[in-house]
């Protein structure tokens, strides 16, 4: 019998040894593997079960926003006029105000400003939630903020001017006036010249006629070629005649 070559390494195939297959390896460890999976399953349905509902929280936010907007959309009916059938609209600015606070009302959202609804509430003659609404928002910047502060003066105003009682309407004028003064302190800021015209309204109220009177005249100059000339025409006057 001739004797058998040695084979050289280059020529000896890869086998398994001992019948192990790949399969055979893997057995012991998929306990471990089918867990590892579970839990990233589990992740998984977690973390998109917290994207739908905050998806689903955003739409319902959208769709009351857009209910508020339907309401405060409609129009309101000129004095004496019928309402027409399939075509919403309102008595009064206070009947469409009352609507839309209601609409509101219906849930919670940050994506309606606290300036809008005590605007609301003013119209609709909520002087106590308009002032806790506006309050909320006269620290808003610029324009906002401004705004804000017009508003919380005039609900102010208004709730003093309702009192019956002379000595709670007199602090309520007062307090309005402090309002007013806070409006817009800078001299160049939005809504600057009806900070002033507001702050002259009230002295003129509370019985400080020289004050408000020099109030008035410079208002007037700073809106001279404007509406509110006219305005302030008519306030100058009315002091005149009271002199």
């Amino acid at each position: 019998m001739a004797e058998s070559e040695t084979p050289h390494p280059d020529n000896i195939k890869p086998v398994q040894i001992g019948g192990e297959s790949f399969l055979d390896r893997l057995l012991p460890h998929m306990k471990k593997i089918l867990a590892a999976i579970g839990v990233i399953v589990v992740v998984l349905t977690v973390v998109f079960t917290v994207l739908w509902f905050k998806e689903r929280a955003r739409a319902k936010e959208t769709a009351l926003v857009a209910e508020v907007g339907a309401v405060a959309s409609r129009p309101v009916r000129p004095t004496g006029e019928e309402p027409k059938p399939h075509q919403p609209s309102f008595a009064s600015d206070k009947e469409r105000a009352e609507a839309v606070l209601a609409a509101i009302s219906k849930h919670s959202t940050d994506r309606i400003t606290n300036a809008y609804r005590g605007s609301m509430a003013f119209q609709a003659g909520q002087y106590d939630a308009a002032i806790a609404a506006y309050r909320k928002a006269v620290g808003d910047a610029g324009l906002d903020g401004a705004l804000a502060r017009e508003g919380l003066t005039l609900a102010l105003e208004a709730k003093a001017t309702a009192e019956t009682d002379a000595a709670a309407k007199q602090k309520g004028l007062e307090e309005a006036l402090a309002a007013a003064k806070t409006i817009q302190p800078d001299a160049d800021g939005p809504r600057r010249i009806y900070a002033l015209y507001h702050e002259a309204r009230l002295l003129a109220l509370l019985s400080k006629s020289a004050e408000a009177k020099a109030l008035f005249e410079k208002v007037k100059t700073m809106a001279e070629g404007t509406e509110l000339s006219e305005l302030v025409e008519a306030r100058l006057a009315a002091i005149g005649a009271a002199s």
